[in-house]
């Protein structure tokens, strides 16, 4: 049984008492009432026994703790141990509720919960409410009884099913390795409420044993698996050696087992579960020969395994057939050429494999770069959702969207290759117009090179910035505002780019890039010497005015725009239209990167008539303490005049990214070297203006 915090209070008074002590004094060193100290101490005993330790009470007596004076100290030491636990943060507590509920499968009462959680016990009633829903989808239902307390009613098989689950929600596989790996003795520091899941859900000794165990053996297969399919073997082995060492075991079907025991993979598990019986000293019933057979079927492979004919091993016809149709169902019109590529038909008959098992009997798969592949491929990845509705049909399970995910990987890159065989094509002059300020055109800018990866040259502009020297050199341009008719096309857009958008844009590159290059006109030349002069005199400008500023650390957001208008103006007037334009434009969508140790206050603003760059840190060049400003350590700001040129606001947008992208500018700023600062600025707006000349040529 886990100790609760406050049985660890009450375990640290009496540890730290040489006699016995009474009920009252206990209630009274950790402030709270004698009942509920009495109600904590029925546990007690079970919970001492598990680290060696025995409860003693005696009437007239008093209270005390038996035990080595080593494990006493070990206890005290984990009793003086600081939970990272937020009451006040909802989500974890209710992660920390499923965890509790599958820990056990016996009945609660309220009290416990509320009392290792510090809440209310209507708190809990609330928060039980909540994770119903996940605990229903993998077969647990809540079952309340009056006076008595709380039971989860399910089979074993929902149970495991749902530990899984909440294992690959919650769990780095990778840190798993680290954690368990074979250098490693004791469990690694990691995020208090991960290693809590692990430490609860599973036994550190047991997961140790079984990795070791399965490593032994040696298998060529086991060795070949992905590290999440790796991981994956070893937390479902280590669940079932647990459960099982507890009673609790899984009633067979027969019809899949019997099928099952006729494959190849049937043997190697059977000969995993004789190394556990061996390991562990224990009987393992055949069905859970059935089940790692299951998984190991559903795992997947660093390598394809191959037959003797150098044939992949399954079922050709139909599952070629298979594989044309989800091809098809990619895109009617490239299938024909992406047929042809015999690397990414072997390697979708290879992965096919071990989808459908996993899609048949219902097993999950974890997909730790789903979020980056949703948000980097998104065209491809909804194309994919069109590809697993044929898995759907041709299997009738839903396919989740981790398996999704990994389709988008095979197709994505079959896309790539196929590209790279296709006629050559241009980048497609495009420019970005954009009221918003230099975030948001820039923000604009980086989605769309993303999506389109190198097939566009995108130039950010102002409303007024388009001359007629722009109009020549651009294909067409992209526009979140309204704009007068222009002599190229326009396609307008919203700040965010919708699905639509992005569909619009992409229909205009496809056409542009098979046309022939604008011709240059007579005379760009002249035209080309008086931007040239524009850009150099911008970048002159920001060098020379450059500026470091330090602030107290304990400033407020609105005591830092004061502060970082004063600086930029001394005119009062001006120093209020640049506080309202940074105030507005942070509104729209915040520029707190906390994860780069910066700010970015920017926006175009009347309250400057030239473009402006400044540098804040605090005076003892740590972080900033004010909650809004929490893990920053560096402010930039960057003002541009509402006219801005163009030149200007190109030559911002990429200084916004120079922030990201150059570690060693971020290294320098933090010493507080401000002719370091701008030293480093010289160097990248020299390359940029190298970029810009190369873009004239």
């Amino acid at each position: 049984m886990e100790m609760t915090p406050r049985m660890k209070q009450i375990f640290e008074v009496l540890l730290q008492e040489s006699s016995a002590v009474s009920v009252k004094y206990l209630a009274e060193q950790i402030g709270v009432s004698r009942r509920t100290v009495q109600r904590e101490l029925e546990s007690a005993g079970t919970c001492l026994k598990a680290y060696g330790l025995a409860f003693v009470s005696k009437t007239g007596v008093g209270i005390w703790i038996e035990g080595s004076d080593a494990e006493k100290k070990r206890l005290l030491g984990i009793c003086r141990t600081k939970d990272d636990y937020d009451a006040g943060n909802r989500e974890e507590r209710r992660k920390r509720l499923i965890l509790e509920i599958l820990k056990e499968k016996g009945l609660r009462k309220l009290y416990y919960y509320s009392s290792r959680f510090a809440v209310s016990e209507a708190t809990v009633s609330t928060d039980l409410e909540a994770v119903e829903g996940w605990l229903t989808r993998y077969g647990l239902y809540v079952n309340r009884k009056p006076g008595s307390g709380i039971s989860i009613d399910g089979s074993e098989d929902s149970y495991r099913r749902a530990i899984r689950a909440f294992i690959n929600e919650n769990i780095d596989t990778k840190m798993v390795r680290e954690i368990y790996g074979e250098e490693a003795d004791e469990p690694a520091p990691y995020d208090s409420l991960k290693r809590g899941s692990l430490g609860q859900i599973l036994n550190h000794d047991i997961v140790k044993r079984v990795m070791d165990c399965i490593t032994r053996m040696g298998n060529d297969k086991v060795l070949t698996l992905t590290e999440n399919s790796y991981v994956g073997l070893i937390i479902h082995i280590s669940i079932a050696i647990n459960r099982i060492m507890k009673d609790e075991v899984i009633e067979p079907d027969e019809n899949w087992s019997q099928n099952l025991a006729e494959d190849d993979d049937y043997e190697l598990a059977r000969v995993i579960v004789e190394k556990l019986e061996e390991e562990f000293q224990t009987d393992i019933p055949d069905v859970e020969i059935s089940y790692i057979c299951l998984h190991l079927k559903g795992a997947k492979h660093e390598k394809i395994r191959w037959n003797d004919d150098s044939q992949l091993e399954m079922e050709n016809k139909e599952l070629q057939q298979l594989v044309n149709d989800m091809v098809d169902a990619y895109d009617p019109k490239q299938a024909y050429f992406m047929k042809q590529d015999d690397g990414f038909i072997q390697g979708l008959l290879a992965h096919l494999q071990p989808t459908l098992i996993r899609l048949v009997y219902g097993m999950q798969i974890q997909n730790p770069v789903l979020d980056d592949i949703k948000a980097s491929y998104p065209q491809i990845y909804r194309r994919c959702e069109k590809v697993a509705g044929v898995l759907e049909a041709y299997t009738g399970k839903k396919v989740p969207e981790q398996e999704t995910g990994f389709l988008t990987v095979h197709f994505g890159a079959a896309m790539v290759r196929l590209e790279g065989r296709q006629e050559k094509i241009r980048k497609v002059r495009t420019g970005v117009i954009c009221s918003s300020g230099i975030g948001i055109s820039r923000l604009m800018s980086s989605k769309l090179e993303k999506l389109f990866q190198g097939r566009m040259q995108l130039t950010a502009y102002g409303k007024h910035d388009i001359t007629p020297y722009i109009l020549s050199r651009t294909d067409f341009f992209i526009s979140s505002i309204p704009m007068e008719p222009l002599d190229v096309p326009v396609v307008p857009v919203n700040p965010l780019l919708s699905d639509a958008d992005i569909e619009n844009i992409g229909r205009m590159v496809s056409k542009y890039e098979r046309l022939p290059q604008k011709q240059k006109e007579t005379d760009e030349f002249s035209m080309q010497l008086e931007e040239i002069n524009m850009v150099a005199s911008q970048i002159n400008t920001l060098i020379k005015y450059m500026d470091f500023f330090r602030v107290d650390s304990r400033i407020s957001f609105g005591e830092l725009l004061i502060a970082v208008s004063e600086k930029m103006s001394p005119y009062s007037d001006r120093q209020e239209l640049i506080r309202e334009d940074i105030l507005r434009r942070e509104q729209i969508a915040s520029q707190i990167f906390a994860e780069f140790g910066f700010a970015l206050l920017h926006a175009r603003t009347k309250g400057v008539v030239r473009p402006e760059f400044s540098i804040c840190m605090t005076k003892d060049l740590g972080p900033f303490l004010n909650p809004y400003l929490k893990g920053i350590q560096v402010v930039f700001i960057m003002l541009a005049p509402v006219d801005n040129s163009m030149a200007g606001n190109d030559m911002m947008g990429y200084i916004s990214s120079m922030l990201i992208e150059e570690y060693e500018f971020m290294d320098i700023v933090l010493t507080g070297d401000k002719e370091g600062m701008r030293q480093m600025l010289s160097k990248n707006l020299k390359k940029y203006f190298n970029q810009y000349l190369a873009r004239l040529s």
